[in-house]
């Protein structure tokens, strides 16, 4: 029964796989004829894609909290990427993501497609990320970004980088926080962080491979970024989510 289960879920998967490769296509065949910003179109098409890819994994998911009403910067811990098909498929919006993900195969081209927005580690480029965030914000899009930097087995939270928050400060762009957990058998789910040395295939595999686990999304209370300077804006969001993680403030501190 395991093994039928299998082969059902990875056979759903590809089709999931192959509707977001004939978007993903349309977009590309926009993007030569047409010269003006997809960025809402792409966000409306990624949205589709995700609620199908998220529906072909392995979770129970439920939501908890209110949807924004207005444009905003989305900020979650990161525990795997499955949180971007959970969480991109609440509401139109791109994503910021590490470089490395471009390289991946397949998924690194849809991403790309999707709109998604690339960072270097060091590479210098931080005052372009930060333009292009701006410009999302300012053209009224939702974007959501990780400001851990990295993912985690969902059992703490890493600093924030809080030189993400800085455009949601002069944008004036209220902040969302998300509190994204995985639970199986009521403790922190093994199977779904994507940390370590793994790899997208064989992670992939084992999550199709595996029981359905539990999600729990909270959508926090909005912060407001006004007035604020981008170390305090992250150091509140920061809290936040550990608050409703584990209670506490238990983490480390938020990076400048």
């Amino acid at each position: 029964m395991k093994k039928l289960h299998f082969h059902i879920r990875l056979c759903r998967l590809l089709v999931v796989l192959a509707f977001g490769l004939v978007m993903a296509g349309g977009v590309s065949l926009l993007e030569r004829f047409r010269r003006d910003d997809l960025t809402a179109l792409r966000q409306r098409l990624t949205r589709r894609f995700l609620v199908q890819l998220a529906a072909a994994l392995p979770f129970r998911l439920s939501l908890h909290g209110k949807l924004p009403d207005r444009p905003m910067l989305w900020v979650s811990n990161h525990v795997s990427w499955t949180d971007i098909p959970l969480l991109g498929g609440l509401v139109p919006l791109s994503f910021l993501s590490k470089a490395e993900v471009r390289s991946w195969p397949l998924a690194g081209w849809l991403a790309h497609k999707a709109g998604t927005l690339f960072i270097r580690r060091g590479a210098g480029d931080s005052g372009l990320v930060r333009n292009q965030l701006l410009r999302y914000l300012h053209n009224g899009h939702d974007l959501l970004i990780f400001p851990e930097g990295t993912t985690t087995d969902g059992r703490s939270l890493r600093g924030f980088h809080s030189r993400l928050l800085a455009s949601a400060v002069e944008s004036q762009v209220p902040v969302q926080p998300v509190a994204i957990r995985y639970l199986r058998d009521g403790a922190t789910d093994p199977v779904a962080p994507f940390i370590g040395d793994d790899d997208l295939l064989s992670h992939l595999l084992r999550l199709l491979r595996s029981e359905r686990s539990e999600v729990e999304i909270h959508l926090l209370p909005p912060l407001e970024s006004q007035g604020l300077s981008r170390t305090e804006l992250g150091r509140q969001a920061h809290t936040a989510i550990a608050r409703c993680l584990f209670g506490d403030k238990s983490a480390l501190p938020v990076a400048a």
